[in-house]
């Protein structure tokens, strides 16, 4: 419930936990309860925290009662048994609420909603009717197959194995929150800041987490030693493909040993590094105490020494190791590449001096070795912040917004908000100051250009009632979500709101996970409102679905276009086959008595073929494969179908409810016939059957039915180790 729910004295929580109350608490609550007018409720990760449309809430003033849904009559609470109410979907009756206004919201265990369940299930009958092929299982020799056709002929990619582009820091135990800090400043002034996220891989993550299938690196920087259920994960890491660098860690494998050699430890050294091209460097580095040995004397072809002490006894402190079939490799280095000097505790001015001289090496020792292990080090600058733009889909609706903002700005044109003020002036100012929480808005739309943003191309392709009729444009913010703040709960409805930026540098996504914003992304936050008494307001977390869905048939109902193979998979993410993400969904709801404000962040990569894939790549794979001239396409059309498409679906969602979209959400999703573990990697297989009433996945447990299940929480992959929700 990010940013969205505060406490009288201003403070923000952190962590919400739902709590089971007896019938006498509640009363005494309700009695004590303030009068508040506003109601905020925000579902800021829909698919982590249970929203509130899933749980049943009653929202009142002041007071928010939850009740999990699918209880068993054994286990219902004295309340719901007492309570007297007509509808069986309302879990208290108003006699009970005691304080102020209150709104019911559905029980997924209520009659109706069972009855949508089942007419669920037949709707994924329907969508197997459709003759959608099925989705192989074996995606790394499919991949292979495409990297090795057409995807890698002539398109410069950076990630040929198709693993998301996340980098994972693994410091043992403890929580090392310094060390974490120091090793990722260093990486990032290494590699490619767009094309990369960097995490900490903590211990408690390193069995449960599916981070096997989606990091391309693992770097272990940790001297403790390394459990033998964390080596075999690490060794199944490699034994996929991956790619490890170990910093002065106790992980080896294979036919290396590491040898202590005390007089060594921390001490600074010479160290002679053999590069690939045949070529000798040589650099002062702070060493470990630790040396190399190989075991295998009769088999050394899997192992490279890369670097040696300019010692007499030349001892080995950097290795190469490769594992497997599948492109598992590792560098592994007794030499601190990774620390910066200043954070080093340095015995003596000389060793300073030594390692000062030697960090441009250093740095360059470290970006082979990243590039040699398949990571891109060509650096992006963090672009400076621009003007943004007030922009319409036409000059009727222009004029009526410059209208409204007259009596809703300040003297200075000041609009104010807590995340992002608005200057609004009429012109382009040399001497504009932009920061993060101030920027300007330039009112004036005939003086527009920009190279990456057509506002005619937007026009000609938004067909819309209400939705994304006034537009903020800009090339360079900190993040859309936050430019629609000050103005969306105010501005007439008729005049919906859409931010668009060419890029983001602070690009926010799922669980606080970054949001990677390179140029050719189609970048944007829609604000909509939704009642709440209607079948999407009684449905929030559709929502995340129904954009999903919006993103793929802007391209996928262009005439030419519709076997360009994108998909949607559960719960927010846009897939190229079911084999790479390019694309995602985030979404905030706030309710303001009967309404839910939304805003909907989607970004999804169109001309940028790094870090994975994107839409005008698939077009160019469809071209050469279908002999086909499909023209590529542009964030600024695309941007404009998935709003008008987006409208579309939730009018039809408003009349119909789940079944009105739910054959087309299955005709384009990449779970049709696939199984996944409950629990954890041992745990049951169940199939995947389809989304009940609320969004969530249902699957069906041999033996046990059909049920609804919900994530586990993990940031990496939201469909291992799934959940039965618990009474």
């Amino acid at each position: 419930m990010e940013d969205r729910l505060q406490m009288d004295n201003g403070m923000v929580p952190h962590k919400i936990v739902s709590v089971h109350l007896q019938e006498s608490t509640l009363k005494e609550l309700a009695q004590v309860a303030p009068s508040v007018k506003e109601q905020s409720v925000s579902s800021t990760q829909m698919d982590e925290v249970t929203p509130a449309a899933t749980f049943g809430i009653t929202v009142k003033s002041g007071l928010g009662v939850a009740k999990s849904a699918g209880q068993g009559e054994g286990e219902k609470s004295k309340l719901e048994k007492e309570s007297e109410h007509e509808n069986e979907c309302n879990s208290l009756s108003d006699k009970e609420t005691g304080a102020g206004e209150h709104h019911h919201l559905h029980l997924s265990s209520c009659h109706e909603c069972l009855q949508l369940e089942n007419s669920t299930i037949e709707s994924v009958r329907f969508a197997s009717a459709e003759n959608i092929p099925e989705l192989s299982d074996d995606c790394n020799s499919k991949l292979e197959e495409k990297n090795d056709d057409c995807l890698a002929r002539g398109i410069k990619r950076i990630n040929l194995v198709g693993k998301p582009p996340n980098v994972l820091i693994y410091l043992g135990s403890e929580t090392a929150k310094v060390e974490f800090e120091q090793i990722k400043s260093v990486l990032q002034e290494c590699i490619d800041a767009d094309s990369y996220t960097i995490y900490q891989l903590h211990e408690e993550q390193v069995l449960k987490a599916p981070w096997i299938d989606n990091s391309l690196l693992l770097i272990i920087a940790t001297e403790e030693p390394i459990s033998v259920e964390n080596h075999k994960q690490f060794m199944k890491f490699l034994s996929k493909g991956g790619k490890i660098l170990g910093f002065c860690s106790s992980f080896t494998f294979d036919g290396i040993q590491i040898k202590r050699k005390n007089k060594l430890k921390k001490t600074v050294h010479e160290v002679v590094v053999s590069k690939t091209n045949s070529t000798e460097i040589k650099l002062n580095l702070l060493v470990s105490g630790c040396i190399f040995e190989e075991v295998m004397k009769e088999d050394t072809s899997k192992v490279k020494i890369l670097s040696q002490l300019n010692n007499a006894d030349k001892d080995t402190v950097i290795v190469h190791l490769t594992y497997g079939d599948s492109g598992g490799e590792a560098i592994l280095s007794q030499a601190h590449l990774e620390l910066d000097i200043n954070s080093m505790d340095v015995q003596t001015e000389d060793d300073f001096n030594l390692l000062k001289i030697s960090n441009t090496k250093r740095y360059e020792v470290l970006k082979e070795i990243l590039v040699s292990l398949g990571l891109s080090c060509e650096l992006s600058e963090i672009p400076m912040l621009t003007p943004i733009h007030l922009l319409s889909s036409d000059e009727e609706t222009h004029l009526a917004f410059l209208k409204w903002l007259e009596g809703n700005v300040d003297a200075e044109g000041l609009r104010a908000s807590s995340k992002v003020s608005l200057k609004f002036v009429s012109s382009c100012e040399s001497k504009m100051k932009i920061t993060p929480s101030l920027m300007p808005v330039i009112t004036e739309m005939g003086s527009f250009t920009s190279e990456h943003f057509s506002l005619k191309t937007y026009q000609q392709n938004l067909q819309t009632k209400k939705l994304g009729k006034i537009l903020l444009f800009t090339e360079v913010t900190t993040t859309t979500m936050n430019l629609l703040d000050g103005l969306m709960f105010e501005l007439p409805e008729e005049m919906g709101l859409i931010a668009i930026a060419v890029r983001q540098t602070q690009g926010k996504g799922r669980g606080g996970n970054v949001w990677l914003s390179p140029m050719g992304c189609a970048l944007s936050t829609l604000h909509i409102t939704v009642p709440l008494h209607s079948n999407l307001g009684q449905r929030i977390p559709f929502i995340q679905h129904l954009v999903s869905l919006a993103v793929v048939e802007s391209v996928r109902s262009i005439p030419g276009y519709e076997d360009i193979d994108l998909r949607v998979k559960w719960p927010n993410d846009i897939y190229y086959s079911d084999l790479m993400k390019l694309g995602g969904v985030l979404v905030n709801s706030t309710l303001i008595e009967t309404t839910f404000h939304i805003l909907i962040g989607f970004g999804f990569n169109v001309n940028n073929s790094n870090p994975t894939i994107c839409i005008n790549d698939l077009i160019t794979k469809f071209n050469k494969e279908e002999g086909t001239k499909l023209k590529a396409l542009t964030a600024d059309c695309l941007i404009a179908r998935t709003v008008t498409v987006l409208e579309r679906l939730i009018d039809i969602f408003q009349e119909k409810g789940p079944n009105g979209v739910l054959p087309r959400y299955y005709k384009y999703w990449v779970h049709s016939g696939k199984q996944v573990h409950l629990h954890n990697e041992e745990g049951p297989i169940a199939w995947i059957v389809g989304v009940d009433d609320y969004g969530f996945l249902q699957v069906h447990e041999e033996g046990k039915g059909v049920e609804s299940v919900h994530p586990d929480g993990n940031s990496f992959d939201m469909l291992r180790n799934l959940i039965v929700p618990k009474h």
